[in-house]
């Protein structure tokens, strides 16, 4: 019995493990939506409400699963939609293969309706492989290539499909001439560097007095090592913000994010160290690492085209984090934990305390710091967290102490508006017997997180555990770029531009069959955690929030810090000042050539190919 060639493309990518797509439907990809039909929905085609969501979701779901995301779309404006959520995926390094359709062949360079040039469009965002199918033949070596590429380079890749050939019926690839077989299966490898080159690193580090390291999401499955290396190292380990879920927050020598959305005792490591380990990352923000003539250093990636950068690393190892640091450990000298390994645990501890005190602050009607400062505590051991861009991204780096297995991440490099809640949707498809939540401003809400309740709403009863909860810091205000004004040009909220409408997010989701709560006083925030995760269904809590609760850059020193909060709690009337002193210069100085859209965590510890 002859199938078709859309019956193909879903078989085949049965074969290599794909459980879901993450889609929406158009005439340019008819033929596998029959498809779909004829095969019973598997892989399950999930319908998001907008192709950049189904990207998004795609997103999320390879970032917590470790498997490839795969989404679709129809041609032209489909195919455009995807584009943002491909390049936050490209940037921030995950998997992701996208299938999109193509006008007929016949009608190609004719101008035809919703005919774009989709090979030239997604030569940028898919460079690593990109190809059109024009006849049956052509597959299975394309997807096969596609979902090696994506696995192998953690990188995007694309297949476009014309709408006629989807018709076609199926024939394989002959043992002939211009004949290209194909076959299954991504070979498992973990690289180690040479042997000199792990005797020369374990020289750089034996010989540092004050060893510091720098982990990122390259780091995932390398705990244990970590771990013991910092022990015999009496180092700190301070993280990138993709890295946040790679090793525990409750460890006292773990000093927490980098950057501008980092923590003191990070900023204070860095500073002071003499010896840097980088793991797994290409943090870019260079200021944020140690004086270039400062520290020896060494780096580990996999990624031979990512090592050198940054800064002038002494030795680069190009190998997996897990095996190298297992082939490094053994090299390693046991030293004293003395004053500096005292000093960044006494820091680390100061720095929650302060954390805790900046919560408490008083703020018209609610601080955002306490409302995510009180999840902390609440946070289920298995929990998945998925935070957006803007001020939102703030509170997460700071306020939640990732421990055990819980999970988390966000828009890293590209810094985009938008993929909290798709995130946290792609992680329960992902994970669902585990819960998920989404830390979002009311911004990003607008955008594009209400409409993709409307998809938690349609799926959320397939799901083992109900609970995905969406908290909206609500305060009327695109608050990280406001404050951005602030300080780095001395500039008043431009209201035009910042200020946006009042929603009741809420009353939303229960219009739509889930459930929530709004809370405008400190006193309901944490039964407001707790209704959320004791919910049969996803659950939305609009929070509204103080627009003048500002960021504090990390440098800022924690008695200046604690100042601050003890001028805000005593009641000083001009509070926006009081934090204000010394932010413009300072900003200034950290962010040369900051522009919208790069709020969040590519502005603050997010790194460029992903905090990888």
């Amino acid at each position: 019995m002859s199938i078709k060639v859309s019956d193909f493309i879903l078989q085949r990518l049965r074969e290599w493990d794909v459980d879901h797509v993450f889609a929406y439907a158009g005439d340019g990809i008819n033929g596998l939506l029959a498809a779909w039909g004829r095969a019973d929905d598997n892989p399950r085609f999930v319908q998001a409400r907008h192709e950049e969501m189904a990207a998004f979701e795609a997103v999320g779901y390879a970032k917590f699963s470790g498997k490839v995301g795969v989404c679709a779309a129809t041609s032209g404006p489909g195919a455009i939609h995807l584009l943002n959520g491909l390049y936050d995926a490209k940037l921030d390094h995950v998997p992701v293969v996208a299938i999109v359709g193509q006008t007929n062949r016949s009608a190609m360079g004719g101008s035809y309706q919703q005919e774009v040039d989709l090979l030239s469009l997604y030569k940028d965002v898919a460079s690593e492989f990109c190809e059109m199918v024009t006849v049956p033949e052509q597959l299975p070596n394309v997807i096969d290539r596609a979902m090696r590429t994506a696995y192998a380079k953690r990188t995007v890749t694309a297949v476009v499909i014309p709408a006629d050939v989807q018709e076609l019926d199926y024939s394989p690839p002959t043992h002939a001439f211009k004949m290209v077989p194909s076959s299954l299966g991504l070979a498992k490898y973990a690289p180690v560097p040479a042997p000199d080159e792990i005797a020369r690193a374990a020289e750089v580090l034996n010989a540092g007095e004050k060893v510091a390291v720098l982990i990122g999401q390259g780091a995932t499955g390398a705990r244990a090592e970590v771990e013991q290396l910092a022990e015999l190292l009496g180092a700190g380990v301070a993280k990138a913000l993709l890295g946040k879920d790679a090793l525990p927050d409750d460890l006292p020598y773990v000093t927490g994010s980098i950057g501008l959305l980092g923590t003191r005792p990070s900023y204070e490591l860095m500073q002071d160290c003499d010896t840097l380990l980088v793991i797994g990352s290409s943090f870019p923000y260079t200021q944020f690492l140690p004086e270039l003539d400062q520290a020896r250093a060494v780096q580990i990636d996999i990624d031979p085209f990512m090592v050198g950068l940054r800064y002038p690393f002494e030795v680069n190892l190009v190998g997996d984090a897990k095996e190298t640091l297992k082939a490094l450990l053994p090299r390693l000298k046991r030293k004293k934990h003395g004053a500096w390994r005292k000093k960044i645990e006494k820091d680390t501890a100061r720095w929650w305390k302060v954390m805790q005190r900046r919560a408490a602050v008083e703020a018209d009607p609610v601080n955002p710091e306490y409302v995510v400062h009180a999840l902390d505590a609440l946070l289920p051991d298995d929990v998945i967290l998925a935070a957006d861009s803007g001020s939102a991204a703030n509170w997460y780096a700071r306020h939640l102490r990732l421990r055990g297995q819980m999970r988390g991440s966000l828009s890293g490099t590209l810094a985009t508006m938008g993929p909290g809640v798709p995130y946290a949707i792609g992680a329960k498809f992902a994970h669902p017997d585990r819960p998920a939540i989404a830390l979002v401003g009311d911004g990003a809400m607008q955008m594009n997180g209400m409409a993709e309740l409307i998809t938690a709403a349609k799926y959320w009863p397939s799901w083992g555990d109900p609970r995905l909860i969406v908290a909206v810091l609500n305060n009327q205000d695109l608050n990280q770029v406001t404050w951005e004004m602030r300080a780095m040009s001395g500039a008043p909220q431009f209201l035009p531009s910042q200020s946006i409408p009042d929603v009741p997010y809420a009353d939303f989701a229960r219009s739509i069959g889930l459930d929530g709560v709004r809370v405008e006083k400190p006193g309901e925030v944490e039964a407001a955690w707790h209704r959320g995760l004791g919910a049969d269904r996803p659950f939305v809590i609009d929070f509204r929030t103080d627009p003048a609760v500002p960021p504090i850059p990390p440098h800022a020193s924690l008695d200046q810090i604690e100042a601050a909060a003890t001028a805000i709690l005593k009641g000083d009337s001009d509070r926006e000042a009081v934090v204000r002193q010394g932010l413009k210069a300072k900003v200034q100085e950290m962010l040369p050539g900051h522009r919208h859209r790069t709020e969040g965590p590519g502005a603050g510890g997010g790194e460029d190919k992903g905090g990888r």
